[in-house]
């Protein structure tokens, strides 16, 4: 096994306590992920040697970087950003891109490389599909990117919309009007409006008309001009549900097309999403970007369970192999 030796010089001793972080629990995290590399902190070194000490100075680096742009660096994104440097990826890169200045001065940030791709390739394509896995912030960066477009003056309205398909459940009668028996299907984009701007102006955004939430029903007949529109839970389209989707879309506008084709309700298992890729594929102004188990951004259990189902259904048999 060969062994490298190096030294990092941290510019400053005032970067070493968040490098470290607090009674070296930063360090500790590193060292527990490169046994074979021994890690020794003098100043405002670090000194490294073993099989890894090439991958522990990019690492150290990183996050010397990282501190340096303001980031806070703490457990879950040192694990993220370990996860990074072993796949050869440059957590500088992403976790320093900034989508938007959320409400109670947030900041809305890619959290992996795929996040990074996706948000890259909303702001360069007209029409954008996100499918991946639940947790990997394909609705939530969506919402973020459409506020930032709306805040830019790029569109003049957000519209969000899904199609009302039940998960699963048959949820019968519920009371009030059109739009009352059809919000809890659109809670979740209201949540995630509510994450990037503050209840008051969600509020006033939504009266004004500003911001639109409807199921897809509502789009046919319309031609949505200088729109930010997000098809959210796009697996449980139809297929002639996402054409009428697709040919909505009028000049000035950009689109959001969001799924996870494991998760298909929609009644006989005809989904819109699964599909399109092959019928779209080389068509300008228009980008698949695929998310993984490993963009899940929730709980590490999310993640693992993730992984489970995607394993599952390599190993399964199909129903014609049996």
């Amino acid at each position: 096994m060969t062994t490298t030796q190096l030294t990092i010089h941290v510019p400053g001793n005032h970067l070493m306590g968040a490098l470290l972080g607090e009674r070296d629990e930063l360090l500790r995290q590193v060292e527990g992920a490169f046994p074979d590399t021994t890690i020794l902190v003098r100043g405002n070194e670090v000194v490294l040697a073993g099989a890894d000490a090439d991958r522990v100075g990019r690492l150290f680096n990183e996050l010397v970087t990282l501190i340096q742009a303001g980031q806070a660096v703490e457990p879950a994104l040192l694990e993220r950003t370990i996860e990074m440097i072993k796949a050869d990826e440059r957590p500088s890169e992403v976790f320093t891109t900034e989508v938007l200045k959320a409400a109670k001065g947030r900041h809305v940030r890619p959290k992996t490389t795929g996040q990074k791709r996706y948000i890259d390739a909303i702001a360069d394509n007209i029409i954008t599909f996100g499918i991946g896995p639940a947790g990997t912030g394909k609705s939530w960066l969506a919402v973020a990117m459409a506020v930032q477009a709306l805040q830019a003056k790029q569109v003049d309205r957000i519209i969000l919309t899904r199609p009302a398909v039940e998960a699963g459940e048959r949820l019968g009668f519920l009371p009030g009007d059109l739009m009352a028996k059809v919000d809890p299907y659109l809670r979740p984009l209201y949540d995630a409006l509510h994450d990037m701007v503050d209840v008051e102006a969600a509020q006033r955004m939504l009266d004004r008309g500003t911001v639109e939430v409807a199921p897809l029903a509502f789009m046919r007949g319309r031609t949505l001009n200088n729109s930010f529109i997000i098809l959210d839970e796009a697996q449980n389209t139809t297929p002639e549900q996402m054409k009428m989707f697709l040919t909505r879309i009028g000049f000035g506008s950009k689109a959001v097309i969001t799924g996870d084709t494991t998760q298909v309700d929609v009644p006989g298992g005809r989904s819109g999403l699964a599909d399109m890729e092959r019928i779209l594929h080389g068509i300008d102004g228009l980008a698949f970007v695929r998310l993984t188990g490993r963009d899940v951004v929730r709980h590490r259990i999310v993640a693992d369970i993730v992984d489970a189902y995607e394993r599952d259904a390599v190993e399964r048999p199909t129903p014609a192999s049996r």
